[in-house]
């Protein structure tokens, strides 16, 4: 790992974790709050010094003296912001949450400048039109052209009275956002409950009530501790046969950060995040109005792969009504032998659906979640990922030593045949407090080519939160994950991949950069399905206690069970991208009061959803993806995406009728060197036309769900 000594750096700062890393890799655990606010306001300054030479007259409007120059002034600064985003994320304190607190506004106010300096885009649109840009390579001409468009999206060519509360809006959602995030965060950490007797426990998988012990007894407490960790929080819902504790758990999870949490989750008001759902929409609809568009989800289609509002509400409709019979067959079945079977004849309340649903999958195909789960301890998992990728796209992948922010963490290095480095990568695997919930990849580091002529490779996090190992009478159990956690590495490792494996060196369009919002999800959801093939099963399990693989008639149990409600889970995460949706572009957010957004979930969830919404569920009070995850009028491109992806992965299948296997090399090659290397050099449709050879069908997403 390299490091550059072209910025100069005053002498109090040349310790600075956040800036002596240079090229180079944070030392992660040196970071503290206090770093910070020096850090940021250096880089801040020189990246203000750099769009002043930018702008200048003198200043050349080419691609090495204007696009170059600003970019790497930019990125310094970005990188060391995302250092502390990131820490931000999996290792928050009180004190490292103020620090970042105070630089945000300031970093989010350069950003805004930036995408709102109308010298800077005559600046670009001069080099566009310069005899230059016809010599530039594509991904450098998609640069300038993806630059164009922020700038128009950025403000730039507002009236300059207007430009003020423009910044201003980007600065309140950047807190408003962080805040919500927050206010989860908070949320989660802030509830525990302590079950004293045992008896409480029937049902409960031995390694669920092993951890509950375990964080009792790091608290200091005697008995076993729930939280509202998925980890903790799950196994209660799926086993727990005492109905009260799965009732007390499920009403302090769908209160998070609302104002039913005191008296459910024994929460905080001040964590309610109703009024933060209304700001965030005001800002954004305000924003778009501004722009000339009709509504914020106008406005977020101006650099996705759909081409109008009404194309995505029908898209979202349409494959509502194909899934909706099929959900209520679901739910049909379900509330049949919960009444049959389960005693539950007033019928199924929202926390015995979970419950009522693992115990009707092991009646109808006779496993259990716990029981797959043996088979797949993570070091096992890990190996048959890397083996995947290593077939498919000719690859090594070697653990390494990268500095890291706490001790679970494992680093790797990508190398070529020859063993050169290609990129790196962290994987942050367990659940903990301080860290946020959920599972994401992000870019620490991007491919891009240095002013020295060296190529920097790329650095990603892989970050989820599976269960974390717990000590069984005193020795400490290889951890295992369940299968859903399996397809959820495999999921965030194409993220990964796509950031990784990309040859573009224009920063801009690298990796996941440029990539169409609505078409990122298409490398993750593909390797998905990897995680449903014999051959890579097979190699990648061992049992617990006896180191066997996965029984192939559990395979096939599984793999019959692999639908099981998927129409109950389609219209689920339908519902879930029409609220994002509707409340993006049709929610009257001047007017909007209250409860108003949970009235439009409501009303969505009337309209499309089988399961009876409680009157009590405030699930959109921690929907962080489109109030904190930047997938605001986007979550439905996980739907959209899954569309391409599915497709993409049926050429696997059409390969293994010729060779054997879905691990097709050649196949792998051509996906490789298509989707993952081109990065967003090139629109997501053009890459998947190349590698498929023709448009899109939704045809594979319906027969790989059984929807067909």
């Amino acid at each position: 790992m390299t490091t550059n000594a072209a910025l100069a750096i005053p002498a109090h700062l040349e310790n600075n974790p956040l800036i002596s890393f240079g090229r180079g890799i944070a030392t992660y655990s040196q970071v503290k709050p206090e770093h910070i606010a020096p850090a940021i306001e250096f880089l801040l300054s020189q990246a203000e010094l750099a769009v002043q030479h930018a702008t200048n007259i003198a200043t050349p409007s080419s691609w090495d003296a204007l696009a170059e120059p600003l970019e790497d002034a930019t990125e310094t600064l970005g990188r060391s912001w995302s250092v502390i985003s990131h820490l931000n994320s999996v290792a928050d304190t009180p004190k490292l949450r103020a620090a970042y607190g105070e630089m945000l506004p300031k970093v989010t106010a350069f950003f805004s400048s930036l995408a709102q300096n109308l010298a800077l885009y005559e600046k670009f649109k001069l080099l566009s039109h310069d005899p230059e840009f016809m010599h530039l390579n594509i991904a450098q001409k998609k640069v300038i052209e993806n630059s164009l468009r922020d700038f128009r999206l950025g403000g730039a060519e507002l009236p300059d009275a207007e430009k003020p509360r423009f910044a201003q809006i980007q600065d309140e959602q950047a807190v408003l956002g962080k805040a919500f995030s927050d206010h989860v965060l908070d949320a989660t950490d802030g509830f525990i409950h302590l079950v004293s007797n045992e008896a409480e426990l029937a049902g409960l998988p031995e390694d669920a009530i092993a951890a509950a012990a375990d964080t009792a007894q790091q608290k200091n407490l005697q008995g076993w501790a729930f939280t509202l960790h998925f980890p903790s929080y799950y196994p209660v819902m799926q086993y727990a046969k005492n109905r009260s504790l799965r009732r007390l758990m499920y009403e302090a999870y769908v209160t998070r950060s609302s104002e039913l949490a005191p008296k459910y989750g024994k929460g905080n008001l001040d964590w309610d995040n109703t009024q933060n759902m209304l700001d965030q929409l005001r800002l954004r609809d305000e924003e778009a109005r501004m722009l000339g568009f009709a509504n914020y989800a106008a406005l977020s289609l101006a650099p996705k792969m759909a081409n109008s509002v009404d194309e995505v509400d029908l898209f979202l409709s349409n494959f509502a009504n194909k899934a909706k019979p099929f959900a209520e067959q679901d739910w049909q079945a379900l509330c049949d032998f919960a009444k049959t079977e389960l005693g539950l004849v007033d019928g199924l309340e929202p926390w015995d659906t979970p419950f009522a649903s693992e115990q009707l999958k092991q009646a109808r195909y006779a496993f259990s979640e716990n029981e797959l789960k043996q088979y797949f301890p993570l070091p096992k998992v890990l190996d048959g990922l890397f083996q995947v990728i290593q077939t498919l796209f000719s690859v090594k992948i070697e653990a390494t030593d990268l500095p890291v922010w706490h001790t679970d963490v494992q680093s790797f290095s990508v190398n070529d045949a020859n063993g050169k480095a290609l990129a790196y990568f962290y994987l942050d695997p367990y659940a903990r407090p301080g860290k946020r919930g959920g599972a994401w990849m992000d870019d620490a580091r991007g491919r891009r080519v240095l002013p020295d002529g060296e190529i920097q490779v790329p650095v990603a996090y892989l970050v989820c939160n599976f269960a974390p190992p717990v000590k069984v009478d005193g020795v400490l159990r290889e951890p295992t994950i369940t299968h859903d956690d399996v397809i959820t590495l495999f999921h965030e490792s194409g993220h990964g991949l796509h950031h990784l494996l990309t040859q573009v060196t224009a920063l801009g369009v690298s990796g996941i950069n440029g990539v169409e919002w609505d078409a990122v999800e298409l490398p993750s959801q593909f390797m998905e399905n990897f995680c449903w093939e014999w051959e890579v099963l097979e190699k990648m399990t061992a049992h617990t206690q006896t180191g066997k693989p996965l029984p192939r008639g559990l395979f096939d149990k599984m793999l019959a069970a692999k639908n099981f409600q998927n129409g109950l889970a389609t219209l689920r995460q339908i519902v879930m991208s029409l609220t994002d949706w509707r409340l993006h572009s049709s929610l009257d957010a001047k007017s909007a009061q209250g409860q108003a957004v949970l009235k439009v979930s409501r009303h969505i969830a009337d309209e499309f959803n089988i399961i009876p919404q409680p009157e009590l569920s405030r699930w959109i009070n921690s929907f962080s993806h489109i109030f904190a995850g930047g997938y605001a009028a986007g979550y439905y491109s996980y739907k959209w995406a899954e569309v391409l992806s599915a497709d993409a992965y049926s050429a696997f299948e059409e390969a293994a009728k010729l060779t054997g296997t879905v691990l097709d090399e050649s196949t792998g090659a051509r996906y490789r060197k298509e989707i993952l290397e081109v990065g967003g050099s090139r629109s997501a449709a053009e890459s998947f036309k190349a590698f498929r050879g023709r448009e899109p069908s939704i045809d594979a997403l319906l027969r790989h769900g059984g929807l067909a």
